[in-house]
């Protein structure tokens, strides 16, 4: 989900750029681009972004300078948010109930190693015992 964090001043457009191109089928590519150019997020950059991966820049242009996509952000950051989110990476770990929902029952919080989400997984596998 995304999660553009506020003290990221440019974190928002960066993500409705993301979205933007995947508009045109290159959602993961603007994410890698963006990733692996992480100083140079301002809207000209973004531009530069979606020629360098040959989207439709009238199209793309258009998309961001819109706002086409920032409530689909703002509501998946107030679900984070209620879900106790509060940064990235932020990981969600539970159950699907019987009628078909996503029940979290764990959180794990931050950049950590494989063993904390092994452990976590194992607890909520026994737990289901």
């Amino acid at each position: 989900m995304d999660f553009p964090l506020p003290m990221h001043g440019q974190a928002m457009k960066a993500s409705e750029a993301a979205l933007c191109a995947g508009d045109q089928g290159k959602f993961w590519e603007m994410s890698g681009q963006l990733f692996a150019n992480q100083k140079a997020l301002a809207p000209d950059a973004l531009l530069m972004h979606a020629e360098v991966l040959r989207l439709d820049s009238t199209q793309f242009k258009v998309c961001l300078d819109s706002g086409k996509h920032a409530a689909q952000i703002k509501a998946a950051m107030a679900e984070g948010q209620k879900a106790g989110i509060t940064g990235t990476p932020g990981f969600l770990l539970g159950f699907i109930e019987a009628d078909g929902k996503v029940k979290a029952t764990k959180k794990i919080s931050g950049a950590v190693p494989y063993a904390n989400f092994k452990t976590t997984i194992d607890e909520l596998l026994s737990s289901k015992k």
